[in-house]
């Protein structure tokens, strides 16, 4: 195949602050994002910001919490996949793209993934001229296999349900034996932590800002809480933590598959989440607990937010204000409310007050899982409003404070030793470089590779 003119993007810089992309180019890419969303110009539209230069964010009312503590949520329905996981997508492609190590129309990009990191493969790898094709488990959602090949790419579908990595590192192992697939893989690429260590850590870290203007608050971040599937995310904890020493951050696991909290193993439905091991890029001695949620309890929160029923209830029996139920249902899906929930766990668990404010994310949106909740409503039965009513008495403000572990010293050696196991034994790695990751310099180098990717990327852009 001929080699094809290379595609640039934003810096990590400009993804924090898009009004800093040059004027006509961040035009043309607020126009395609209304009239050609497959245009390569939406790279540019990869921010946690709207077009005025806002954050998106949403702060959850009490009325549906049941807790004192304010609980901030940023959300991702209007990144141009509808999810954040394309911020990952991009970097990682474009670090190897920087370092010479793919080429549009010489390799095709391989995304192992369990759901929005591959719908992000998808959306980015045709965007910048590259052969994409996804991995994915067979188990989930339809509208997964939809998007993926709406944007542009092909699937593979691997055994098993969310948490079947494995089998999707073996298949991912077996393609890379043909010498024109690059294999890029979110649980072990670095551009992906550093995505969410900079774009989102330093999005919460202006909004709590924001929030002490407003009155909420009072300026600092007690918590970031975020599942981890790749464990991407959770990196926005450590650079919160650098702005608010005594800021805690706290990861969430599904109860039925609880692998940091005990070893554990199973099957679960909060797709994005759960992948039954400790990613590369997870820095757990940056990790302070370890909460567990339920799928089920995560599934019957995303229906009473999102149907009618359970609008209902929330609007006349619990007082939630039409304007939040409005947008609470555009902007959650099972793994927000999974976030949320374990928010709200946090907010108990530490006894924090009106003062305090825990940021957590949405990280897709409901259109992702309408198939999956019909076939939930099928085995559980419709919601009706006495059963919205025990939803929210239950699920909402009665979470309870098990599945909890605190992150003792004995904890986060037990947690890093639980890497050896995939990566070492399974993925190559040797255990100088496992080792390697104890030293905090280590983490911090990671973090400053920001600045010179941006300055690789300017170089590289001419501008």
């Amino acid at each position: 195949m001929a080699a094809k003119q290379l595609v640039y993007g934003p810096t990590f810089e400009e993804m924090l602050h898009p009004g800093k992309i040059r004027k006509d180019v961040r035009a043309k890419a607020l126009e395609t994002a209304r009239t050609d969303p497959l245009s390569e110009y939406n790279l540019f539209n990869i921010t946690w910001r709207n077009p005025e230069g806002n954050i998106y964010y949403t702060v959850l009312p009490k009325e549906l919490t049941g807790v004192d503590a304010n609980i901030a949520v940023i959300y991702s329905k209007d990144f141009p996949t509808r999810s954040h996981k394309v911020g990952a997508t991009y970097s990682i492609c474009m670090e190897h793209q920087l370092r010479g190590e793919i080429e549009p129309g010489k390799h095709t990009l391989v995304w192992p993934s369990t759901g929005n990191y591959g719908i992000g493969g998808a959306y980015v790898g045709p965007r910048m001229g590259f052969d994409s094709m996804v991995i994915l488990p067979e188990l989930m959602s339809r509208e997964r296999f939809e998007q993926i090949e709406w944007f542009g790419a092909r699937y593979i579908k691997t055994p098993g349900c969310e948490s079947n990595v494995k089998e999707i590192y073996d298949r991912a192992n077996e393609l890379r034996e043909d010498p024109k697939n690059r294999i890029l893989n979110q649980f072990e690429e670095f551009g992906n932590y550093r995505f969410h260590y900079y774009c989102t850590g330093n999005s919460c870290i202006e909004v709590a800002d924001e929030l002490k203007e407003r009155g909420i608050g009072d300026g600092t971040i007690s918590a970031f809480v975020s599942a981890m599937g790749s464990a991407g995310t959770i990196a926005a904890g450590e650079r919160i933590k650098h702005e608010y020493r005594d800021a805690l951050t706290i990861g969430v696991e599904p109860i039925q598959c609880p692998t940091i909290y005990w070893n554990g193993y199973g099957g679960h439905d909060i797709q994005g989440i759960g992948d039954k091991h400790v990613t590369w890029i997870h820095n757990v001695f940056a990790m302070d607990a370890i909460m567990c949620v339920d799928d089920i309890e995560s599934k019957k929160g995303l229906q009473l937010l999102t149907e009618e029923a359970g609008w209902k209830v929330l609007s006349d029996r619990y007082g939630v204000p039409e304007e939040s139920i409005r947008e609470l249902n555009e902007i959650m899906g099972i793994s927000g409310v999974c976030n949320v929930l374990a928010s709200i766990k946090t907010a108990k668990f530490y006894r924090m007050g009106a003062d305090k404010t825990i940021f957590t994310v949405a990280t897709d949106t409901m259109d992702r899982y309408r198939s999956v909740m019909e076939e939930f409503s099928k085995t559980y039965g419709p919601m009706d409003e006495m059963e919205a009513m025990a939803r929210m008495a239950s699920i909402f403000h009665g979470v309870k404070l098990d599945w909890i572990r605190e992150g003792t010293q004995h904890a986060k050696q037990c947690w890093f030793n639980l890497k050896y196991y995939t990566w070492v034994e399974q993925q190559g790695k040797t255990v100088e470089e496992l080792d390697a990751q104890r030293d905090p310099a280590y983490w911090v180098a990671q973090q400053a590779k920001v600045e010179e990717t941006d300055r690789l990327l300017r170089e590289a852009r001419g501008w």
